[in-house]
């Protein structure tokens, strides 16, 4: 068995389709639609955060407490940074569909963002970056079922 954890990079975590939103319902994350620390709000549309509401449920919450994106995913912002098999990098110049990233390194990606930070760091072009013995209470990662080629 192999866990395939990379993200395809930022596609999973939206709509699909050509979609060029921040996240997979729109343009901004509010209270209500993901699991992050909802005391800071952001909205790309604008490319700011704001401080409306004071709530922040402070723990991961159980998987499909949020609608799924467009591809049935839970959970692609907030709850828990999820890791990647991608070594950490700067991406290339240019268009480039499904980077792989380099080769090796120090350090893996992470994706999706966490109950314990800001909306505007769940969006799916924010990536961080973990040394592979890392563990901490908002990383994790996702099981994926896919057919045997």
């Amino acid at each position: 068995m192999r866990i395939d954890c990379r993200r395809k990079q930022s596609g999973s975590m939206r709509v699909g389709g050509g979609s060029t939103t921040a996240f997979g319902f729109g343009t901004a994350i509010r209270q209500g639609m993901a699991n992050f620390n909802a005391d800071v709000e952001y909205d790309s549309s604008v490319g700011t955060e704001s401080k409306p509401s004071n709530i922040w449920i402070g723990r991961t919450v159980e998987v499909g407490s949020y609608a799924p994106n467009a591809y049935g995913l839970y959970d692609m912002h907030g709850n828990v940074w999820e890791w990647c098999s991608d070594w950490y990098g700067d991406y290339p110049a240019g268009s480039v569909i499904d980077p792989q990233g380099p080769s090796t390194g120090f350090f893996r990606a992470i994706r999706g963002g966490s109950w314990f930070i800001s909306g505007g760091r769940c969006r799916g072009a924010i990536r961080g970056n973990y040394g592979p013995g890392s563990k901490s209470f908002d990383l994790g990662f996702r099981v994926v079922l896919a057919p045997v080629r």
